[in-house]
């Protein structure tokens, strides 16, 4: 009786000492998850973030274009803040900010689920980032971890003449996995591995603001 009591009363002061910080954490990563500077002024990335947190961003960074890459969520219902109530759709979201609203869905192989052709989303990708009038960009998926990770990959090997190593290095950098960011994922053989830049750099030239971590 007396230790299940001392553990009761254990429980309640971890909860008191530690509860607050984790929910103030929480509350913070959800408001503008995984938010990340790709290139300064030019291209971030994220996961879904709450509607307040997500017009802070585009006001705070000017951001002109939002590309949401969930297939599953093609207009996702923004909540106000973590463990709050939804409230606004993020197409509605951007239409009020002046902000072009883009929906890719990236996660397609081919049918016969071979790895080597150019994932359909490649082309429509590189016509959205070949677009200046596009930039700033701000390109999220659910987490800001894989679909992300891809097409970020993309753009560094395409505007930054990063080498696939150097790719998949930031990709494992930003939470991909170690595993995952390898040739045991199709997507990385897919989408990065077999990717062929249109630009040419020299060795070890990069754009400026590409440096590889």
């Amino acid at each position: 009786m007396h230790t299940a009591i001392r553990w009761l009363l254990g429980g309640l002061v971890g909860g008191v000492v530690f509860g607050p910080p984790l929910v103030l954490y929480r509350a913070q990563y959800i408001h503008t998850k995984r938010f990340r500077e790709v290139e300064p002024g030019r291209f971030y990335r994220s996961g879904q973030m709450t509607e307040a947190g997500l017009r802070e961003v585009i006001q705070r960074f000017g951001i002109k274009t939002i590309v949401n890459l969930q297939h599953e969520e093609p207009d996702p219902l923004l909540v106000d803040r973590w463990l709050g109530q939804p409230t606004l759709r993020e197409s509605e979201l951007c239409r009020q900010l002046g902000v072009k609203y883009l929906l890719l869905t990236p996660d397609i192989l081919p049918p016969d689920n071979t790895v080597d052709r150019e994932p359909p989303v490649v082309g429509p990708w590189l016509q959205i980032l070949d677009d200046e009038t596009n930039y700033p960009l701000l390109v999220h998926c659910k987490a800001g971890l894989h679909r992300t990770g891809r097409l970020t990959a993309i753009y560094r090997m395409e505007y930054h003449g990063w080498s696939v190593a150097e790719a998949v290095r930031e990709l494992r950098d930003n939470g991909y996995g170690f595993v995952a960011a390898s040739d045991r994922d199709d997507f990385i053989i897919q989408f990065i591995q077999n990717y062929k830049p249109r630009r040419r750099f020299s060795p070890g030239t990069h754009h400026t603001g590409g440096s590889p971590p």
